[in-house]
């Protein structure tokens, strides 16, 4: 997915039209290592950039998920109550929340860019 971009705490976000498609960035999956549990936040919840909304648990480490836009959240994706695992092997794929933003935002960074803030 070449239209991803990137927050500086490893989610990435695909913008259409006035929603926020938000999941982690395959090198945060790879720093987690096998993820065991999705903390998902709740439908109806308001946001602003920056703001906690939920956690991610693997057997190396936990690490809280955080918006990198401010709106709404529209729809959580239920299914990585399950599989959680889906984030291992189609980290950049698969989205964990989807948010109607107020505004969009301007401080993501492309793949490049990235990339080079993690070496």
């Amino acid at each position: 997915m070449n239209d991803l971009m990137f927050t500086n705490s490893d989610e990435w976000v695909k913008v259409e039209d006035n929603k926020a498609y938000i999941g982690i960035s395959n090198y945060a999956q790879e720093q987690l290592g096998d993820i065991v549990y999705v903390d998902l936040p709740t439908v109806g919840t308001k946001l602003d950039a920056g703001d906690s909304m939920g956690a991610i648990e693997s057997v190396k480490a936990a690490a809280d998920l955080y918006s990198p836009v401010s709106g709404e959240i529209v729809e959580v994706n239920n299914s990585l109550s399950d599989m959680p695992e889906k984030l291992n092997t189609e980290a950049e794929k698969t989205f964990i929340v989807i948010v109607k933003i107020d505004k969009t935002p301007d401080n993501l960074m492309n793949r490049d860019e990235y990339m080079s803030s993690r070496k």
